[in-house]
């Protein structure tokens, strides 16, 4: 399987590429970001792209994969909603269309957020672009689209959050979130459980297009 992971650089992305490399059925990993990983490993390529609005003048480099990991995402604290949308919806949908039109054979994975809102219409702004992200993915014409909504995720194998603050909260919060993720799975998951939860879905599919905690819980087992 060829795969594209976007966001590779975020906690997230961190995992699912890590997932990658170690799987061995995996045979080529390409990353799109705006930096490299600093990861050396010979079935990974890495391409460093500026503009996350106009994916045109790389798209022979993104055909022919099997699917896509979209793990980019940003947090919503301090911005207005249409800020938030250009940096969520409209970024995830410059990429999604080309892959969807270049690579009809496509699964592709987009990391949302528990608590979307599938009707777009909720109070919460975050969830509606969330929910309105996830609506117009599934529309595309990829052989399949799966929307993953994590909640609280512990990061595994040496993943850091590139944000100072939210690094500090995991290391202080380690403890319990290891200890929540044993006791409670289908509340906390992992960087690892998320990475080979979106491989599995890439492979075999899953009974629904979005997966909750439980769901991602169930595949990544």
């Amino acid at each position: 399987m060829k795969v594209i992971v976007f966001g590779a650089t975020g906690m997230v992305g961190q995992g699912v590429l890590i997932e990658c490399l170690r799987d061995g059925g995996v045979t080529h990993v390409l990353t799109v970001g705006r930096s490299a990983t600093g990861r050396q490993d010979p079935k990974l390529r890495e391409i460093t792209h500026p503009d996350f609005f106009d994916f045109s003048a790389i798209e022979t480099d993104i055909t022919g994969y099997d699917a896509c990991f979209f793990c980019l995402g940003v947090s919503s604290i301090g911005m207005d909603e249409e800020r938030y949308r250009r940096l969520t919806y409209d970024i995830t949908l410059a990429a999604a269309k080309p892959l969807a039109r270049l690579n009809p054979g496509m699964t592709f994975v987009y990391v949302t957020g528990a608590g979307a809102d599938s009707t777009e219409q909720g109070r919460v702004m975050w969830a509606r672009v969330k929910g309105k992200t996830e609506n117009d993915l599934l529309k595309l014409p990829f052989k399949a689209a799966y929307m993953f909504r994590p909640g609280a995720i512990q990061p595994l194998h040496g993943v850091r959050s590139k944000t100072a603050w939210v690094q500090g909260i995991y290391v202080v919060t380690a403890p319990l979130l290891s200890f929540l993720h044993r006791v409670a799975p289908n509340y906390v998951t992992t960087t690892e459980e998320v990475g080979r939860a979106m491989l599995s879905v890439a492979r075999h599919g899953y009974p629904r297009p979005v997966l909750e905690m439980a769901d991602i819980h169930k595949a990544g087992a």
